[in-house]
């Protein structure tokens, strides 16, 4: 038999479905699935880096869900099937392993920073859309294509405080933007999260390379 999520009802179950629509249009590279004691995190990655010397920062979108009690599982997937149960949602067979998922967000420890205003941050994520569209040239490559958002998306932006573009990006993508609101900006180590009312973006990156200076050891003489 199939596994399945068991969600609390079937507004959650469209709740996730959505969300896994969003994170698809953006790349194929899935949705995590973490669920423990009756709830479920739905993680999607708005940008990440792809192999070692890429300076694209890691962004990733998070949704809080309720799920069944007994639910437990940890699971990256492309696709969910809806059932006759209006509860449930089929899993694929087999899951993917993509290198974000293993990036993990501290779980604790954040500390206020700052507020953002989610007009500003609309304001940016719209900026960014249409310089995607303007740099964009037909028959460009996938690679070039990446590039180019990388470049756009990945720049921090003074009027986020610094934050790479991206964050704007993944806001507006998964459907976190909706009235007006001061978002609570915090940060925990190299990571920073957005707290919208509809959901977290989480930033971290990019991975610091290249070599550290060297370093004298020893004893010198006088």
């Amino acid at each position: 038999m199939p596994h399945q999520l068991l969600l609390a009802d079937p507004e959650t179950s469209k709740d996730v479905l959505t969300f896994l629509g969003r994170a698809t249009r953006i790349s194929d590279e899935g949705v995590r699935l973490q669920a423990a004691q009756g709830v479920l995190a739905l993680t999607g990655a708005a940008l990440a880096p792809h192999g070692l010397f890429d300076q694209t920062p890691t962004v990733l979108a998070m949704r809080i869900v309720h799920a069944d009690p007994e639910l437990e599982c940890d699971i990256v997937v492309s696709e969910l099937t809806p059932t006759d149960d209006p509860l449930a949602l089929t899993l694929p067979d087999t899951g993917l392993s993509p290198a974000w998922a293993g990036v993990a967000p501290p779980r604790g420890a954040w500390q206020p920073e700052s507020t953002l205003p989610a007009s500003v941050i609309a304001q940016r994520a719209q900026w960014g859309i249409s310089a995607v569209a303007r740099g964009a040239t037909p028959g460009a490559g996938e690679e070039a294509v990446r590039a180019l958002r990388a470049a756009i998306w990945g720049e921090p932006d003074d009027d986020l405080g610094g934050l790479p573009r991206g964050v704007a990006f993944a806001a507006d993508a998964f459907g976190f933007i909706s009235g007006e609101e001061d978002v609570p900006v915090m940060r925990s180590g190299r990571w920073t999260r957005l707290a919208f009312r509809r959901g977290h973006v989480l930033a971290r990156g990019p991975v610091a390379t290249g070599l550290t200076a060297v370093r004298g050891t020893g004893t010198t003489g006088e």
